[in-house]
């Protein structure tokens, strides 16, 4: 697990329900890292919160930690639709 992970995972966990059904993938483009969250579905709302705001605000944290690297993190939130 690397450092990103981790501190998805220590943001999201208080918020959720459902801790153990937390998952974090990455998949690498040529420009993200892309950090693909998913949840219980009963958390999803508890993610997401009222009109985004709470994955916003983790969305902001993720990306205002520095990345060694000419690539951006891009944080997805899994909700089953894609």
């Amino acid at each position: 697990m690397n450092n990103f992970e981790k501190l998805i995972k220590t943001i999201v966990n208080p918020l959720v329900k459902y801790p153990n059904d937390i998952k974090i993938n990455l998949r690498e483009t040529d420009m993200f890292h892309e950090y693909i969250l998913s949840t219980n579905p009963k958390d999803l709302g508890r993610i997401i919160g009222k009109k985004g705001h709470i994955i916003q605000t983790v969305r902001t944290i993720v990306y205002s930690v520095h990345v060694n690297d000419d690539k951006r993190v891009k944080l997805v939130v899994n909700d089953g639709k894609n």
